[in-house]
This record gives C-alpha cells, structure tokens and sequence, in this order.
C-alpha cells in the first residue's frame, strides 16, 4: 500500500512511512504550473515541509510576510494540492524557519514526524490568542500612550489595578493588539486566559440553549482567570445575551478575576445596551485609542519594515504617513503592497512608485461640510447652530466655536482664513489665537479631552 495515496485501516497512518520532502517538491510541481513564475519564485522558494503530524502538515517560511500572504493567497491552493497527494492532510500551519547553513539545509532533506513549538506561530485554539500580539512589537506613540500604559498595569497587576479595563476607538487603532497583548503576556505567566469576540460569546449562547448545555456554557466561562471580549458593540440589543454577560461578569469580578472589554465606541454612547452592563462597564478603567498622529504613523511604518527586514527612506516613510491618515491596518496593507512589489522587481521602490502604488490602493478620504461639522458640535453644547456664526462673545458660544475652529484645523486641515471666512468671516488670526488656546488647554484639562473625544465620535 503506498501511504500517500490511501489512509490504511482504521484510519491510521505511520507518518514516519511518508517522505515530507518528496511530497512537498511534488506539490510544488503541481503549484508552479498554476501560478506565474514570478509569484512563485516570490512567495514558494525557501519553503519546506517542518512536520506531518495527525493530519496537520507544518510548512516552512523564511518570514512573517511570506508566511500571512500564503496564509491569505494561496491557502486554498496549497492544501487542495497536498490533499490530492495524500488524503490524510487536513490542515495546514506555518513556522517561521530561519535557515542560513548547510546542516539546517540537511535537515530539511529528512523525512520529519517531530511535533515542535508551534505555538509561537499560530492562535491556539484553546484561548484564541494570537501569539503575534505582544507589548514588545506594540508601537507606542502620543495617540495611545494613556491606553498601553492601562494594559500593561493591568498584565501586571491583574484582577487589582483596573477591573475592567474598556479599550475603545474605531477600527484598525489597535484596541485588538493591546488586549491579545494583556492575554499573551498573563498566559506566560501561566494565568488561564480566554479571548473571545462578542458575536462569538453570543453564538455559543444560544447554541447551548439550543443544546440544552447551559450549565456548561457557564461553566466553561467562569473558569478563566482572565476574559477578554473584542467587539463589545455588537451586543446592542441582544437582550438575552447581555443577561448572560452581565451574571458572567459578576461572578468573575466577584473573584478578582480580570475582565477585559473592547468595542469602537464609549460604553455610554453604545444604544441597545442595558444600563446596568453600562455601569460595569464604568467600575475599572475605560479609555480611548484615537486615531494616531503623523509622527505615530511614521513610527508604525519604521517598526513594522524593521519586523518584516525591509528598509524604507525617509522620504517614502514620510509620504506614506502624511497621505495614509487615520488607519493602522491600512498603513500596514499599503507597506505589504510595497514590499510585495520590491521583492517581485528584486529591489527596493523609489519614491514616485511608492506614490503611484498609494495613489491605486487607498480610499478616498471621506469629507465633511463644515456646516456638518458646526451641527454637531453645536448640539453637542445644546446650542443653536447659527448662533455659532453671530458676533457674540457668550461664553456658552465662544467654547463651541473655539472648539469647532480647532477640530476644523487638526482634523480636517482646513485653513486658517477658510475656517474664520466660514465662520461669520472672522480674521483669520481669531482662528489662529482660538486653535492655540484649545491645545493649551488639552494639556492639563482631562474634561475637555473628554468632550473632543466624543464629538470627533459623533463626526465620525
């Protein structure tokens, strides 16, 4: 019977029978003739199969990017193909292999059956975690100081410092990074940590009660010592869920057991929340990522090129940060792009092919009427809209058009006599004197954080 073409009875196969190298280098005869020679040589040169066991083949990767754009690419392919040769594949992982010698040249000639420490490549299945997610690879920068700073007391000190600590801010700030981070780092020091999202939490809801497994629904929820729940915005309105969560969240405070939430609004702006899961909410820590600033997206940009072994000029990095405004993961899509195309050309972009690629794959930025802008703000305050434009000095209306002026300039980069012409067709250095006075104030007023916080919420 030959191994790599039929499971032998009762399902069973010695995996030490089948010779991974040769199924892998039939499988990348197969690959080449499906793809173009170029996206071959990119992305399947270097690789290998590391391990075949219980049906999980572990392959090989020189990198981080070869390994996420296979995952993304060419997943399908590859195990359709591995699959065709041997039935007994059913899943693929990858490991990071650095191999720069012969004796690591010789081992990948050897037929493997050794399991190996996997879990440093993939999320496990047991807690979700996904083990890419650290404090050491987080960049830190003005726009998520506060935020890194509660994660890391509370990985530190967990189930004290804040119980619960409530990440908010919109998508692709890295709320999802900071709060694996707190799990990753308790699950080191052996603390039994589970991350699940809320869509997630709500489908093994009501599974249960369909099941009529409640209990252990419960039980299995109540047994970490550490919970972590993403997305916390899509529970609105699910009434029965919140019921469920808010018991849950009892009985694991009620233990100094840590519970982490995430979602990408304040708790208190989220409708269809009942206010009493609100107010738990409330009890720890609650704090906002915004959107990073220009020199936090260059720093993000050097971090994740170092991480991945490219080098991009300061020039690039500038360009990328200034036009790509808002959106960790799409600084991070715009640079896979770039490296993509360098490893593809075999060298590194200049600057107007960095520019052409960027002008083809980013989203036009969304715009707001500067009439939209004053309504918001104005109703925020509980003001009438045109009072904004009048020739008063009221203080109920001076601190809404100050602020409305200031979100103007640093949001939306509107200039200074297009702000003061718009708004009653003040002098522009009325704009100017309004804008400094608003970022003195920020350094030391707490509340007005606050406020600018929600209203760029409402804006967005």
């Amino acid at each position: 019977m030959n191994p790599l073409s039929h499971p032998s009875t009762n399902n069973i196969v010695h995996t030490e029978q089948i010779d991974v190298k040769k199924l892998w280098d039939d499988a990348l005869v197969t690959i080449e003739l499906s793809i173009t020679p170029a996206n071959f040589k990119t992305w399947f040169r270097d690789t290998h199969i590391v391990s075949l066991e219980d049906g999980t083949i572990t392959l090989g990767v020189p990198s981080v990017f070869v390994r996420d754009w296979l995952s993304d690419k060419f997943q399908s392919m590859i195990l359709k193909t591995l699959r065709e040769l041997t039935p007994y594949v059913r899943s693929i992982e990858y490991a990071v292999v650095q191999r720069n010698d012969k004796k690591q040249e010789a081992t990948k000639q050897q037929t493997v059956n050794a399991a190996l420490p996997l879990e440093e490549y993939y999320i496990n299945k047991s807690d979700n975690l996904n083990p890419k997610y650290t404090f050491s690879n987080f960049v830190i920068g003005p726009f998520n100081a506060l935020a890194h700073t509660a994660a890391k007391t509370v990985a530190e000190k967990p189930g004290i410092a804040y119980n619960p600590l409530f990440i908010y801010g919109k998508t692709g700030h890295g709320k999802t990074h900071l709060i694996q981070a707190v799990g990753n780092h308790l699950k080191k020091q052996g603390r039994k940590v589970f991350y699940v999202t809320s869509e997630r939490f709500t489908v093994d809801y009501f599974n249960s009660l369909q099941n009529g497994t409640a209990n252990s629904f419960k039980d299995k929820y109540r047994q970490y010592d550490t919970l972590i729940m993403d997305d916390v915005q899509f529970l609105a309105n699910k009434e029965k869920t919140q019921e469920e969560l808010f018991h849950l969240f009892n009985a694991l405070h009620d233990n100094n057991k840590q519970i982490v939430f995430s979602s990408d609004i304040h708790p208190a702006l989220l409708s269809g929340l009942e206010e009493r899961l609100q107010s738990r909410f409330a009890q720890g820590m609650i704090v906002d990522i915004p959107a990073p600033d220009m020199e936090s997206r260059a720093a993000i940009l050097r971090a994740k090129s170092a991480q991945n072994g490219i080098t991009l000029s300061e020039d690039v990095v500038e360009h990328l940060a200034h036009t790509i405004e808002g959106n960790i993961r799409e600084l991070e899509g715009a640079l896979n792009t770039i490296m993509c195309q360098s490893q593809l050309l075999g060298r590194t972009l200049s600057l107007d092919e960095v520019k052409q690629i960027i002008k083809n794959s980013t989203r036009p930025r969304k715009t707001l009427a500067v009439s939209d802008v004053v309504d918001k703000v104005a109703r925020y305050f509980d003001v009438d809209p045109s009072s904004i434009y009048e020739k008063t000095r009221r203080k109920e209306i001076v601190k809404p058009r100050q602020l409305i002026m200031y979100i103007l300039r640093e949001d939306f980069q509107v200039s200074y006599p297009a702000i003061g012409q718009k708004l009653g067709g003040r002098d522009h250095t009325t704009v100017i004197h309004s804008c400094e006075k608003i970022k003195n104030e920020l350094k030391g007023d707490t509340d007005l954080e606050e406020e600018i916080t929600q209203i760029r919420l409402l804006l967005k």
